[in-house]
Parts: C-alpha cells; sequence; structure tokens
C-alpha cells in the first residue's frame, strides 16, 4: 500500500465532513476532490498550499518535507532508460533567487524580524556560523548585506508596523492610556523618552503597543518633556480627548509636564510603594548597616571562585540546595528583598564558612542581625508580593485601592515577628497611609474600582462607597448629555412656525422630563450591577464586560474606558530594558534612530504575529 503524502502533515480530515480537509495553519476547508474514496486526491491540497501559504513558510516546510521523505525512500533505479528531467527544470533548482523572488522576500523579512526579536546585531549575516547555516537550509538563497537590513529592511518593517498601528488606533481606540518615562543609557551618551499605550475595542480586547522611544536631548525641564509627548501624540493623530490618564513615575518634571497639557496623570503605584519602603524600612540605621555587610558578604563570594566553590562544598555537606546570593541595587527595594531573603537562605552555610574560613573585615553578621534581617523580611513580603501583582500585564487602576486596603490591613496585625521590629512595621505603616492617601480622593481610582466585578464596592468604608456610586452615577449623567447634544434634532428652520409653548405641568412629556427619564433608566443597572455577587480574584474583569455589553451598554462603555489604564509604568521600564538590550556595549555605533526602530518594531511584532503575544507575555511574569 502506497504511502500517505506528505501534504497531510499540514491537514487533517475534518471532523464535520470528510469531503473536506482542514488546515492546520489557517484552519480552512479544502475538498479532497471527490465524493468518493476512489476519487480523493491532494491535488486541492497542494494548490492551497501554493496559494494561500507561500510565503509564511508552510510553502516551503512542504516541499522540504517533500525532499526529505523522496531522500528516505529513493525510488529503484529503471531497467530502461530513464526519463530525463528538463534542462530548465535541472538549472532552475539550483538557480540562486533573485531578491525579489518572495521566497527570498520571506526569508529576508524573517531575518529582519529576528535581528529585532532576539537583539542581534547586523553583522549577524557576515557571521560564519549565521551564513552555513543559511547556505545548509536553502542554498538558493544569497544574504544581503548589512547595510541592506540596515538601510532597506529596517524602514520597511517599522513602517508595515506602523500602518498597521495606525489603523488599529483609528478603528478600536476611544480612550487610550498611556505610560511614560525617561531613560538614559549606560552605553552610549543618550537619553530616552518612551511612550507606551494601551486601549480595550469594542469587543474588551487589550492592546498594548509601543508608540514611541525618542531621543530626548538637553534639560529635562517640564517644558520639554510636555513638547515632546505633544509631538508624539500628534505623530500618531491622537487628540486630547482620547487621553484617558498617562501614568508616570513621581518625578516633579513629569508631573508638572502632564499638568501644563491639561491631561490627566498618576503616579506609578510601584514607585509610590518603592519610595515607601525607602523611606520607612531601609531609610533605618540599623537596616542600614546589614544591607551593607550583606553585600560585602555577597561581593566577596562574586569576586572570589575560590570562595565560591567552597561555599558550594558547605552547601552539599550540609544537604543545603545549591543556590546563589544575589547582589542588589540600590535604586530597586525589591532586589535588596532578593538579596536578604538569599542570605537567610544560606544562613548555616555562610555562618559555616565563617568559621572554617576567614570573611573579609566588616562582612560578619551577628546574631541580632540575623534576626533583624529575618523579621524584616516578614515585614517586607508583603510588599513584595503587591509589587509583584500590580506589575503584570494584566493590573488596572481598579486594583490600587484593594492593594492599599489589603497592604494596610496586613501591617495592622500584630504577629510574633514583629519582635525587635515593631517601630519599624509601624513607620512603614505611616509611610503607606501618608504615600497613598490620596487614592481616594481621585474619581480615577474611585470608578474604576467600583467597575471592576472582582471588587465593586467592597472596599470601600460606608462614606466612600456613597462618594464611589455619586461619582459613577455623575459619569453616567455626563455620558448621556454628551449623547443628546450629539444627536439632538436642529431647531425649527426659519419659515416654520415655532411649536406650541407647553405647560410647567406638562414636564412629563417635555425634552427634560424625557431626559431625567432617560437617566432613571440609565441609573437603574447600576443598582442591578453593585446587587450582583462579585467575581473570584482570578476572574477576568474584562471577560465579564464582554459577556454583559448587552445587559449593561452604559456601564460597560465606562468599563471600557476605564479599565484600560494601568496602575504602574513598568511598560516603559521593561521598554527600556529591552533598550539596554538594543543598545549594547556591542552595538555602540548603532544611531539612536535605527535603536528606536528596532525597538518599536520588537515590541509591536505581537500585533501580527500573535503567537509571539503569549511568549513575551511569560516572560514579563
Amino acid at each position: 500500500m502506497a504511502s500517505a503524502s506528505v501534504v497531510w502533515d499540514f491537514f487533517k480530515v475534518s471532523e464535520e465532513n470528510i469531503l473536506l480537509a482542514t488546515c492546520n495553519k489557517c484552519k480552512g476547508e479544502v475538498p479532497r476532490g471527490g465524493k468518493k474514496a476512489s476519487s480523493y486526491n491532494t491535488s486541492n491540497l497542494i494548490s492551497h498550499l501554493k496559494h494561500r501559504h507561500r510565503y509564511d513558510g508552510v510553502l516551503q516546510a512542504y516541499e522540504d518535507a517533500k525532499v526529505a521523505k523522496a531522500a528516505a525512500n529513493p525510488k529503484p533505479a529503471a531497467k530502461e532508460t530513464g526519463v530525463n528531467v528538463p534542462i530548465d527544470e535541472a538549472f532552475a533548482k539550483v538557480k540562486k533567487f533573485h531578491r525579489d523572488d518572495p521566497r527570498a522576500q520571506a526569508i529576508t523579512n524573517l531575518i529582519t524580524e529576528m535581528m529585532a526579536l532576539d537583539d542581534q546585531p547586523f553583522s549577524i549575516v557576515e557571521d560564519r556560523g549565521f551564513v552555513r547555516v543559511i547556505h545548509h537550509l536553502e542554498p538558493r538563497y544569497i544574504i544581503p548585506s548589512r547595510r541592506y537590513f540596515s538601510d532597506e529592511c529596517l524602514p520597511a518593517k517599522y513602517d508595515e508596523i506602523a500602518t498597521l498601528l495606525h489603523t488599529l488606533i483609528d478603528n478600536d481606540a476611544q480612550h487610550i492610556s498611556f505610560t511614560t518615562d525617561i531613560w538614559t543609557c549606560d552605553n552610549h551618551p543618550v537619553s530616552m523618552l518612551g511612550l507606551t499605550a494601551q486601549w480595550l475595542d469594542k469587543d474588551f480586547k487589550l492592546y498594548r503597543a509601543v508608540l514611541h522611544s525618542q531621543e530626548l536631548p538637553g534639560s529635562h525641564t517640564a517644558d520639554c518633556i510636555r513638547s515632546a509627548f505633544v509631538a508624539m501624540l500628534q505623530r500618531w493623530n491622537i487628540k486630547k480627548e482620547m487621553v484617558h490618564v498617562v501614568l508616570r513615575d513621581n518625578a516633579a518634571n513629569m508631573a508638572k509636564a502632564m499638568r501644563d497639557h491639561n491631561v490627566e496623570s498618576l503616579g506609578c503605584m510601584a514607585h509610590t510603594l518603592q519610595l515607601a519602603v525607602g523611606e520607612a524600612v531601609l531609610a533605618q540605621r540599623a537596616v542600614i548597616d546589614c544591607v551593607a555587610i550583606g553585600r560585602k558578604i555577597c561581593g566577596h563570594f562574586k569576586h572570589s571562585q575560590v570562595a565560591l566553590t567552597k561555599l558550594q562544598e558547605l552547601m552539599s555537606d550540609l544537604k543545603i540546595p545549591l543556590a546563589r546570593l544575589q547582589q542588589d541595587a540600590s535604586t530597586r527595594w525589591n532586589s535588596t528583598f532578593y538579596m536578604l531573603q538569599s542570605l537567610v537562605k544560606l544562613k548555616k552555610a555562610i555562618a559555616a564558612y565563617g568559621v572554617q574560613y576567614k570573611l573579609p573585615a566588616g562582612a560578619t553578621l551577628n546574631a541580632n542581625q540575623w534576626d533583624l534581617i529575618e523579621n524584616i523580611l516578614t515585614i517586607l513580603e508583603p510588599c513584595e508580593r503587591l509589587t509583584k501583582r500590580i506589575s503584570k500585564a494584566t493590573a488596572t487602576t481598579a486594583d490600587v485601592i484593594p492593594s492599599v486596603q489589603a497592604l494596610t490591613r496586613m501591617l495592622k496585625e500584630t504577629v510574633p515577628t514583629d519582635r525587635g521590629v515593631k517601630t519599624t512595621k509601624e513607620t512603614l505603616l505611616k509611610a503607606v497611609e501618608t504615600r497613598f492617601g490620596d487614592v481616594e480622593e481621585k474619581p480615577m481610582y474611585y470608578i474604576s474600582t467600583i467597575l471592576d466585578p472582582r471588587y465593586k464596592d467592597l472596599f470601600f468604608t460606608r462614606a466612600s462607597k456613597r462618594q464611589a456610586t455619586e461619582m459613577l452615577r455623575d459619569e453616567l449623567h455626563k455620558m448621556e448629555r454628551d449623547r443628546l447634544a450629539a444627536t439632538e434634532n436642529p431647531g425649527p428652520q426659519r419659515n416654520e412656525e415655532p411649536p406650541a409653548k407647553r405647560s410647567r405641568d406638562d414636564n412629563n412629556n417635555s425634552l427634560l422630563g424625557a431626559f431625567q427619564a432617560i437617566i432613571a433608566e440609565n441609573t437603574e443597572p447600576l443598582r442591578s450591577y453593585l446587587l450582583e455577587p462579585t467575581l473570584q480574584l482570578d476572574r477576568c474583569p474584562l471577560e465579564y464586560w464582554r459577556s454583559n455589553q448587552s445587559r449593561y451598554e452604559q456601564l460597560s462603555q465606562l468599563a471600557r474606558k476605564y479599565l484600560s489604564a494601568p496602575c504602574t509604568s513598568v511598560d516603559s521600564e521593561r521598554l527600556f530594558s529591552a533598550a539596554g538590550n538594543v543598545m549594547s556595549e556591542k552595538r555602540s555605533r548603532l544611531l539612536c534612530e535605527k535603536a528606536e526602530k528596532l525597538l518599536f518594531i520588537k515590541k509591536n511584532l505581537p500585533l501580527i504575529h500573535p503567537e509571539l503575544k503569549q511568549v513575551e507575555v511569560n516572560e514579563e511574569e
């Protein structure tokens, strides 16, 4: 019996109709060539691959699989004279691709995307290993020069993604939330201003995109930042009315720039928590001393391979799982938390090392300091978990009030580990209450929290619950007034007689009466929404509103606006982490303009290839 064609590696028989085959790539259904099993063939399937998947690698994969199968199962030589291969066909199999050949363009496009995704330099096309791989996979492909990739392919890919992004913003974005931050490169004398955007479409699908990561020369004054921000919005044809909120750090120049432009802005929650922890815990003398000694211990084992080997031997002898000490970065409190955590984890091994060998001067922790570190970790652990929670891609401004309430409650509880750090805990509680004391005064937090079906009004006091409900009701009234103003019929024509005046008693039939009736109808769903049980915390609020748009039409429109806002500027920080990889020491001659394009492509490529989005989420988490 003849073996199945390799084309079936790319199709499967339709479960609903055996006369059809389903493409594994695009899920399209293709006729199998007849109504009887005896008349089935693969011509339609192969034709589908040639016409629909010529440029996405599927057709090439089929041809490669066909060649591999033929090589594995060679046909026996003909006893007599065989069929001669036409000379033009023989030459075609070894002829090099022209640069404009669709197969060559597909490979070039993939290499361009690889350079952006994997932070590869343009010079990779000249590396011997890369050249050998390409020649083995497709000998007919001529690799273009590095200059061609940097001057031709990079701008073309940038324009392709920018055009798509323009279309998405014009068609799907009503209210856009932004994050922005400034970054200075260590390897280049350049500062960059980043701007990321996210919004919800009518189906509550969340879109996230990088709009800019442009050079910001000169002094970073509020006026300079405001001018750059305005230019960015104009570049994407984003009107000020579409700007829902801008998430920024707590620097005075950034806050003033947004205030001068008259757009709503909020401080990054993660940065605010960093300030609270820094001033309340890490600024205390005893803690400073412990952290300084911890840095010396970590530095000793980091810079001495001999010491590290001896420490690992002690870990093995003490049956402690092998682990590394983590050096902290002074600008990030959670890195100090991880350093102290790693020290406590290897406490026995470090103590044994100090007995058998010699630690540097001033690199020894006494018993009281070890106890202090352990107790400090119990205080900081809720803050660390909260930082991870609010830094997720799905976190919104709706998470701020519940998170602050939960953290405050934990800090108020008395636990056995408070011994020796009770004052520190009280100081941290006071710092959190001071730093986040205004969150319940801002409508942005109130309304987004109550519109999140996981929270609603559960995290408000009785007074603030009433205030939050009134704020949301005012938003509904404003939305209805705007709708009526936009759809109001024009007044009577000049030649028409004015309508008869109505008496005050006829209010129910007047425009005002109709207006009040509409408001009553639209505020009634609010009470129904609040009376429903809340969702579990692990549920997605966007899925709830996607399913309940028809029930709560006005509320869902507000949810689409308010639940688009993140609660941190982490997106901008992640952008600059990627920028550090792009503008590395090996690429010291890379122009800032090209670096911007590479970052833009890297971060926005999931808009073209959705399968990359899940990979990006996994890396962030």
